[in-house]
């Protein structure tokens, strides 16, 4: 039979002499630690970033996390993916599935390049290249050294740091020089990782001084970071912003001034539009072949001098009006080429008449083509800017119809162009089935709202556009139109309505209502006078648009230029 041991007792000195050990052994790993901390504050190294793939950075920003392709070198060529080159350079980034060609477009640059010849087209200039876009692993790369002048950027690949280096060309670039040895950190905090150090006498760029006494700095091996100011020295503007004028720095007050394609410019010598300062004449249509065609002649070149003599811009009209133009319209926006000839033709004819922009006018267009049109304006704006041409494009209401309305990318086209102008009129047009007005002030307000904030467009790039007319509507006895409205000019409205009718204010529509009997029919009539323009043109200011635009010029009253002009100070 086993005896159970019974439990000795433990004396007090052992007892603290287990508590010195454990002590012992705590505070060894504490200065373990400490030790440790301090040696990271003395930087006696660095934590590196991971080197299996190529860190990419860009505007001194590291944007690795951000791709979504591999940057892929190939024989010293660096490939950035199709997805990467739009979501850092170029967000409309297009394949041409019936050219073969990438399509690429950055500011006054559009380019196109294949997948087969070492060649770029530039402009309409072609040149030979190194390399040309590849497909792998179902991307498209593309040679990012021969996009660097397209897309305006500096490329360094830093090969013993596996860092890729993009810069700007058009941005700010401050240097400076390191008056000590010193290691930057990944921020201002007392303990931060090091990730870099950079030696006395080092030059470093110089991306942001903060009011607490630290730089952010980019070093010479890409690695962005924090140092003390007072280690700069020798700081120099390597490169200034290029900041591009405007054609018009204050707010515009255009007129279109419409005649006919059969008929000839109209004689403006010896007048002046008071506060305008760009006119838009009917220069410039489409035919049935697609072909630009121009309608100026010897009265349109007295116009144009004209209007430079009174300095107004001239932005002429490009119309795709007249029936059958549907089909015309969508057989050139659904081909690059054919895109492409009449962007040519636009910039041929700007220069020989030394026009100051364009103004888009293409209307009743499919549905289907509305990404199409945006490629057009797309491609167009590059060629317009090399030259310093505005590019202003109408567009109608948000709301409608196919061809009148859902036609367009209101965003894209916002974003892309210099102006978007609003028509804003025909809210009960020439189509409609039902007599209302031209354009009542609450339908005006809530279709710019939607402008600003369902397509997000910039309410500085935005023309509102007013009618300087409006419809006489005829019913029967059931309320049903017995014909089309008539389009009455302001200028007439008086002389049109009945001696004695009475007019009737409606403060939501912010228009006088007239409606008078003709035989058995009833005659309606929303009235387009001061008052209600100075009502909508009052949303310029309200949401601080880019200016102002009036259909047509010979259907106004003379007082309209008075309060266009007060409206736009």
């Amino acid at each position: 039979m086993k005896h159970r041991k019974e439990p000795q007792n433990i004396s007090r000195m052992e007892i603290e002499k287990k508590k010195k050990r454990i002590l012992t052994v705590f505070f060894a790993i504490i200065a373990v630690i400490v030790v440790m901390i301090i040696a990271y504050i003395a930087n006696d190294f660095i934590i590196l970033e991971n080197y299996k793939t190529t860190n990419l950075v860009i505007n001194n920003r590291n944007v690795t996390e951000y791709l979504k392709g591999e940057i892929y070198i190939q024989d010293e060529m660096i490939y950035l993916s199709k997805q990467d080159l739009g979501n850092f350079f170029d967000q409309y980034i297009y394949e041409d599935t019936e050219t073969e060609k990438m399509i690429t477009t950055n500011n006054k640059k559009i380019a196109e390049i294949g997948f087969e010849k070492n060649e770029i087209n530039i402009n309409g200039s072609d040149k030979k290249t190194n390399a040309h876009a590849i497909r792998k692993d179902d991307t498209i790369y593309l040679p990012l050294e021969e996009l660097k002048d397209v897309y305006d950027i500096e490329i360094t690949h830093i090969k013993d740091n596996n860092v890729l280096v993009i810069d700007s060309v058009t941005r700010e670039q401050i240097k400076a020089v390191v008056n000590g040895n010193v290691a930057v950190k990944s921020s201002k905090n007392f303990i931060a990782r090091t990730v870099d150090r950079v030696k006395k006498g080092e030059c470093v760029i110089v991306i942001e001084k903060s009011e607490d006494g630290y730089a952010r700095i980019r070093t010479e091996n890409g690695k962005i970071g924090y140092i003390k100011t007072k280690k700069l020295a020798n700081e120099i503007t390597a490169r200034q912003n290029m900041e591009e004028e405007k054609q018009i720095e204050q707010k515009v007050n255009l007129v279109w001034d419409y005649y006919s394609q059969v008929a000839t410019a109209p004689d403006r010598t010896g007048t002046n539009i008071d506060g305008v300062n760009v006119v838009s004449p009917a220069f410039f249509s489409i035919n049935e072949e697609g072909k630009l065609v121009e309608n100026i002649g010897t009265r349109g070149q007295a116009y144009l001098d004209w209007a430079h003599s009174n300095n107004c811009k001239v932005w002429p009209m490009l119309q795709n009006a007249g029936d059958g133009m549907m089909k015309v319209t969508s057989n050139i926006m659904n081909h690059y080429e054919k895109r492409k000839e009449l962007i040519e033709s636009i910039v041929n004819t700007c220069i020989k008449y030394k026009l100051d922009g364009i103004n888009l006018d293409f209307e009743n267009m499919k549905k289907e083509d509305k990404d199409l049109y945006s490629r057009f304006i797309i491609e167009l704006m590059p060629r317009m800017k090399e030259l310093g041409l505005v590019l202003s494009v109408d567009v109608t209401a948000p709301d409608g119809s196919d061809t009148w309305s859902l036609c367009f990318d209101r965003h894209v086209i916002g974003d892309v162009a210099d102006y978007i102008i609003f028509m804003a009129y025909d809210e009960y047009g020439a189509s409609s089935d039902k007599a209302g007005t031209t354009a009542g002030f609450n339908w005006v307000e809530l279709s710019l709202m939607k402008f600003l904030e369902t397509e997000e467009i910039k309410s500085d790039k935005i023309i509102l556009a007013v009618p300087l007319y409006t419809r006489l509507w005829t019913e029967n006895s059931n309320g049903e139109l017995v014909k089309q409205p008539e389009v009455v000019s302001m200028k007439d409205i008086d002389s049109t309505i009945p001696n004695g009718v009475q007019k009737t204010w409606d403060d939501s529509l912010k228009q006088n209502y007239v409606e008078y009997q003709e035989g058995s029919n009833t005659k309606k009539m929303w009235i387009e006078d001061i008052e209600s323009l100075k009502a909508k043109i009052s949303l310029i200011s309200q949401y601080q648009l880019g200016g102002l635009a009036s259909w047509e010029k010979g259907m106004e009253i003379d007082e309209v230029w008075k309060i266009f002009k007060e409206a736009l100070q």
